[in-house]
């Protein structure tokens, strides 16, 4: 199974909804949140995205944005 770490911010409903769906498919993941971490907003900027959440798995900036079908593929 991939090692997922989720980039997030508080207050935000896709970061919510991404973390709850990792979790009810019993995808173990690490989190980022920007807000009480800033030093990943360089990181994340740097990689291209502008906003959260943002999902790496294996080390690999993957996707931005709440994407189910893409989730899926980490439960597997």
């Amino acid at each position: 199974m991939a090692k997922v770490t989720v980039y997030s911010r508080n207050n935000c409903m896709q970061c919510k909804m991404t973390k709850r769906f990792l979790t009810e498919h019993h995808v173990d993941f690490d989190e980022r949140n920007i807000n009480e971490e800033p030093q990943y907003i360089d990181y994340l900027k740097e990689n291209g995205f502008q906003s959260l959440p943002v999902v790496e798995a294996n080390g690999d900036l993957q996707f931005s944005g709440f994407q189910p079908a893409k989730l899926q593929q980490l439960a597997v």
